[in-house]
């Protein structure tokens, strides 16, 4: 009993570490957004209660519900693109390819460069005057002029873009990593029984892969809802707020002065609009797990 005793304070003694991090970096800062959400508070002086006045505020605000729908835009065109090229990108590398391994690397290598490098590469690629791309389809003559690719009407498609770059080789990791699982048996007895490359994809793969996909799908989903770095970086939410998504507005919030935005810091309603964002965010997490589960029910 003694030994069993020791052994389970010894393991105890393991997770102290964590578990401060984790009281201090995520309890803590949780507990202090909860709070402050029903107060005035500029991050400075003292805090005044103000009840609901900052969720009744959260309502009328028509810049947050225009960063709500941007939210939606920006993540539904990234999830569309993101998806299936990562997907076909991991179904090409897991075949027998020459350099499969060189090229696993390189589209895996945006994931673990900065955001801030990635965006201000991309923000003079994409540059209306001098940028590459502008250069490059006017030499080609495929643009008689310069196309505006920050302006109003292509903001968000860039950005988007941006997005699909980094996001990709992420995904198509893990896609990968579901294929490499699936028992070649399966695919020796389908050719032999006569099914063709296609059949053997609808057939076996994605029916083996679901478990992963819906994995891939629902860290999609979340990352997509929570991005703005590149956002930051690159438009700064404008022009026009044509790019202003949730986090970008809320970090506008808290951190006024980086952004350049005219308005004071707004620490309370700030951690209202935070509230409000992790709850839009909580529910179309929560509908997808409850649709996918519907599905899996069905087959």
């Amino acid at each position: 009993m003694s030994f069993k005793w020791n052994r389970l304070g010894e393991n105890a003694l393991f997770l102290v570490p964590s578990s401060i991090m984790t009281a201090a970096l995520g309890i803590y800062p949780l507990l202090w957004m909860l709070r402050y959400m029903f107060y005035d508070y500029a991050g400075y002086g003292d805090a005044l209660f103000i009840g609901l006045d900052n969720f009744r505020r959260l309502m009328r605000d028509g810049l947050f519900w225009e960063s709500v729908g941007n939210t939606f835009i920006f993540a539904g065109g990234k999830l569309l693109l993101t998806l299936p090229l990562s997907l076909l990108l991991a179904v090409i590398l897991n075949g027998k390819l020459r350099g499969g391994n060189l090229l696993r690397g390189i589209y895996f290598m945006p994931t673990v460069i900065s955001t801030a490098v990635i965006s201000v590469v991309f923000y003079n690629i994409f540059n209306s005057y001098n940028g590459m791309v502008n250069t490059v389809l006017m030499k080609l003559h495929l643009v008689s002029q310069p196309i505006d690719w920050l302006g109003p009407k292509h903001a968000m498609l860039t950005v988007i873009l941006v997005a699909v770059w980094g996001a990709v080789g992420n995904y198509m990791l893990l896609f990968l990593a579901g294929l490499q699982s699936i028992p070649q048996d399966l695919y020796e007895s389908a050719a032999m029984d006569g099914a063709n490359a296609g059949r053997r994809f609808w057939s076996i793969t994605l029916p083996m892969l679901a478990p992963v996909a819906q994995m891939v799908i629902m860290l999609a989903i979340i990352a997509s809802l929570k991005g703005y770095e590149s956002i930051m970086v690159i438009t700064e939410g404008g022009p026009i707020g044509k790019t202003e998504v949730m986090y970008l507005y809320l970090y506008k919030l808290l951190f006024p002065v980086s952004t350049g935005s005219p308005v004071t810091q707004q620490l309370g309603y700030g951690s209202a609009v935070g509230f409000a964002s992790a709850v839009i965010v909580g529910a179309i997490t929560g509908l997808y797990f409850f649709l996918s589960r519907k599905m899996n029910k069905v087959y």
